[in-house]
């Protein structure tokens, strides 16, 4: 299965109000075939190249792709710093099982809605991968081009999973205090 597919398939399997939150690969995809492909002179040798105006189409819409994931994913890592903090609150001062229950499932969404916040880093991330892989294979970049668009993406705020991760672990201790202990 080719990747915009795969991407596309991804994208519909999350949550509907973050469909048009993910990175937009078919139009990133539609500016890398824009840009003239390498050329060749007579004796096989590639011929140098500047910075040609169809690519600062390509450079500018990946720009604004990075700016839109991070900011969602920013903001939502935000809500989510916010929300733990008041489950954490909630669970020191729960009283009586249905009490519990309620924050449990409760609990359990938030960690499931953090988990998809995850797997939008990763689709994002992969979909990155590929589109500056086509714009290298596309043009021919030079090593310093490719390595300058991978650097940007690799820097980006929604690359950088560690907060999530420790918010997720944390949704689990808490749910493991509130969880009745198990007798073999």
């Amino acid at each position: 299965m080719k990747h915009g597919k795969k991407h596309r398939a991804e994208v519909a399997k999350s949550l509907p109000e973050w469909r048009d939150e993910f990175m937009s690969y078919k139009a990133l995809k539609r500016e890398v075939k824009l840009i003239n492909p390498i050329r060749f002179n007579s004796n096989g040798k590639k011929r140098s190249r500047s910075w040609p105006t169809e690519e600062m189409g390509f450079a500018l819409l990946l720009a604004r792709e990075l700016d839109k994931i991070n900011t969602f994913y920013i903001d939502k890592e935000e809500d989510y710093i916010i929300g733990f903090r008041e489950l954490e609150i909630r669970a020191e001062n729960v009283n009586g099982n249905e009490e519990m229950l309620e924050l449990q499932k409760e609990i359990l969404g938030f960690h499931s809605e953090m988990v998809m916040l995850l797997h939008y880093s990763v689709i994002n991330f992969a979909g990155l991968m590929k589109i500056v892989k086509k714009h290298k294979k596309r043009t021919g970049a030079y090593t310093s081009v490719y390595s300058f668009y991978m650097s940007r993406v690799l820097q980006q705020p929604f690359f950088s999973t560690d907060l999530l991760y420790n918010l997720i672990r944390g949704c689990e201790e808490i749910l493991d205090r509130l969880s009745p202990p198990s007798h073999p």
